[in-house]
């Protein structure tokens, strides 16, 4: 039998200050339903809250299927009448933003099908790692939805408007290399290698400055949502760093050129 409370379809391991997300219901493609939904807005909560956390990866328990999307089984009582959709996607979209906007860098580890919700979970993650395998596409154009203004937004950022047309209104299924020259994708590897590869790169963002990482995020954020000056956020980040512990030992190390351990 699979796993059936929310808490078994979605838990976290920790290693190596790498918070990871597993997404374990193989059964059906790891296709999300609404407690699901609730369940990863929690536990990224809770990885961003944890200060031994410096990375968060979400990955899939199967390599069939990094997610197949919403569990469109639990649409007709709770994305049809209108109460019940207002909740469903007041859900669904406050998960994405905990991850768009979480202050800690992310990362999507995936194999097989990412598709629908589920390409949008890895959309809103900052890197997106894939086996040579997988496959990619957004589908809303398959069951009559449209999708959020900010989830659009994330997607154009990535793939820019003609690509997100392109998948937005034919629901096409790409390949790995083919999403990985228009931006999706961050890399490609074979699949017995995706997670030396993606955990490596993971504990390398993790042993840097934090301090630097998470004002980079903050930053680049502000620049994709218009800004291209200077403020008073963005100055403080600036100032922060300068009197933050992780300045010192970064200059210590290089004057002493030793490497750097950041706490």
């Amino acid at each position: 039998m699979g796993a059936e409370t929310a808490e078994e379809l979605l838990y976290t391991e920790k290693a190596d200050r790498v918070g990871t997300i597993v997404i374990n219901r193989p059964e059906k493609r790891n296709a999300f339903t609404h407690a699901m939904w609730a369940r990863l807005g929690i536990l990224i909560e809770e990885l961003e809250a944890d200060e031994a956390i410096k990375v968060i990866v979400l990955r899939s328990s199967d390599s069939r299927a990094f997610s197949a999307g919403a569990d469109i089984t639990e649409f007709r009582e709770m994305r049809t009448k209108a109460g019940a959709v207002n909740v469903y996607d007041r859900v669904v979209r406050g998960t994405e933003a905990r991850l768009a906007n979480c202050r800690k860098p992310t990362i999507a580890m995936i194999s097989g099908f990412c598709v629908g919700g589920g390409c949008e979970v890895a959309v809103a993650c900052d890197f997106r790692f894939a086996a040579s395998s997988s496959k990619f596409g957004i589908t809303p154009a398959n069951i009559g939805l449209v999708y959020s203004l900010k989830g659009t937004k994330r997607l154009v950022d990535l793939v820019g408007a003609a690509n997100a047309k392109l998948m937005l209104m034919s629901g096409a299924l790409l390949d790995a290399q083919r999403s990985f020259s228009m931006g999706l994708v961050t890399s490609v590897c074979a699949e017995d290698e995706l997670p030396e590869v993606t955990y490596t790169f993971a504990r390398t963002v993790a042993s840097k400055a934090q301090l630097t990482v998470q004002g980079a995020k903050r930053i680049i954020a502000m620049i994709l949502d218009g800004m291209s000056s200077d403020n008073h956020e963005s100055l403080a980040l600036q100032e922060q760093a300068y009197a933050s512990a992780d300045y010192n030992e970064g200059v210590d190390a290089f004057i002493a050129r030793r490497k750097p351990v950041f706490l």
